[in-house]
């Protein structure tokens, strides 16, 4: 399987950068999969779980909403946040949940919109922790 350069960058840090077989992108408007030779697209990223596969190896980055730019140099990911499962507190994200689902009181209109859709990819993400696939 061909291999492109995959760079990952939050605020933080570089958080991952090298030659990779494929990156699993969660995209506002769905998820999807980077291979050698993919074209050109930049694209809004949602919270959700970001897996990189390298080597028959996968490792998953929580990403907390950013944009991809795939070009002719391989792929980029700029990140709000970027954390990977091994350094993830699970305790402290499950009850980053319940804050967000007490926080719903506080909103109204399309900010109660906004508050309830980030609260689903939370959710989401809290779910996919949860599962067998992701031990």
């Amino acid at each position: 399987m061909a291999s492109f350069h995959f760079d990952l960058v939050s605020p933080e840090k570089l958080a991952f950068s090298g030659q990779v077989d494929q990156v699993d992108v969660p995209g506002v408007e769905g998820d999807f999969g980077v291979l050698a030779g993919h074209a050109p697209v930049v694209a809004a990223i949602r919270p959700g779980i970001l897996t990189i596969t390298s080597g028959g190896k996968h490792e998953k980055v929580i990403v907390l909403g950013g944009i991809a730019e795939v070009s002719e140099k391989g792929l980029t990911v700029l990140a709000d946040v970027a954390t990977s499962l091994a350094e993830l507190d699970r305790a402290q994200f499950a009850a980053t949940v319940s804050e967000m689902e007490e926080g719903l009181k506080e909103h109204e209109g399309s900010e109660l919109d906004q508050a309830i859709a980030r609260l689903d990819h939370f959710k989401s993400i809290q779910q996919q922790l949860n599962s067998t696939a992701m031990h």
